[in-house]
């Protein structure tokens, strides 16, 4: 019996060691994509990347492996423009078109502040080919592949002290995207903007470098710059354009199927990020504001701050060669 078993064991350990072997190789043959995002799981950029990985591996049959890292773990926007365009650390993400401007100067257009009459108008510029020649020149300059938009929040002022007409908001230090034409809006309208490093905008809010920021509810909450800024003024300069970008070098190594299963996968996932961001930006400040840690007002005078800063847009898309872009985007 003593014979049997050990050659019992011999056989199970042959298997053993055969299933490990094949997990193994399969493991090494499976495509690895890895991912970046800012924030934790709750945020809606994580769970619209979430959705992009899912709906991936459902229209590509082999095998693929997402791994995503999150909470700023891999940097911040600004460094992921630069692994993405060396093909380096990361394989995708979802940026701030304004992140992007030092390499396209035309592509802040799509952050321009009051480009967007409302959702309707904002859903269905993306939902069509108006922004292709943005992404032509993001791919040819950059590599950087637009598979498709995701965003939706709608963008207010976000400040330590009340601001709801153009005496307050006068030389108010406003921190704002790196790109040049969100200064020049919000300087129009009288405030002090700057442009400082996301990561840093917090501290700076304690220290009275900025007053405040420019920004939608799910970075108010999930950042929790409602501490030390409780004053929202809804002046829904923005409704966010957030592109779920891929390296141009990585999408190249790709099998052909799966490159048409990302794109695919992009499209659908943007939708679904757009649609989720869109409505829980209204809940995250209604839950705010319950709970006391922000206190919402209007701006009085909106209507004349739109049409203020009309010859700010009309000279930015001239200046970077985008006027039939921006016509065509009023027109949708």
């Amino acid at each position: 019996m003593s014979i049997y078993k050990k050659k019992d064991k011999r056989i199970i350990s042959k298997a053993y060691f055969c299933f490990i072997f094949i997990l193994s190789t399969l493991s090494a043959n499976a495509t690895s994509l890895l991912g970046a995002s800012m924030y934790d799981e709750h945020h809606t950029f994580t769970k619209t990347m979430r959705k992009f990985a899912e709906l991936t591996d459902k229209y590509y049959a082999e095998d693929i492996e997402f791994s995503l890292r999150l909470n700023g773990e891999l940097g911040v926007e600004k460094d992921y423009i630069t692994y993405l365009n060396q093909g380096l650390a990361i394989d995708y993400t979802i940026l701030a078109p304004s992140q992007m401007a030092r390499f396209i100067p035309s592509i802040p257009i799509m952050d321009m502040p009051f480009l967007f009459r409302d959702l309707d108008h904002w859903n269905a510029v993306l939902s069509n080919d108006t922004l292709a020649p943005l992404e032509k020149e993001l791919a040819n300059k950059v590599d950087i592949i637009i598979v498709g938009y995701a965003g939706g929040g709608t963008r207010n002022l976000i400040s330590n002290k009340k601001i709801s007409n153009f005496d307050e908001l006068k030389n108010h230090k406003l921190r704002v995207m790196g790109a040049p034409i969100q200064a020049q809006i919000f300087k129009t309208a009288g405030a002090a903007p700057s442009a400082i490093a996301y990561n840093e905008v917090y501290n700076a809010i304690q220290t009275g470098v900025v007053n405040g920021l420019e920004s939608e509810a799910a970075s108010l909450y999930n950042l929790k710059f409602y501490e030390v800024a409780p004053y929202v003024t809804q002046t829904a300069h923005t409704i966010t354009v957030r592109p779920i970008v891929f390296s141009g070098k990585s999408f190249r190594k790709l099998p052909k199927k799966l490159q048409t299963a990302i794109m695919k996968a992009g499209k659908e996932a943007g939708a679904y990020g757009r649609a989720l961001e869109s409505k829980e930006d209204a809940i995250k400040l209604a839950k705010l504001s319950k709970n006391n840690k922000i206190q919402l007002s209007q701006f009085a005078e909106r209507e004349q701050l739109l049409e203020m800063v009309k010859p700010v847009q009309d000279d930015f898309a001239q200046r970077i060669g985008a006027t039939a872009l921006l016509s065509s985007i009023r027109n949708q």
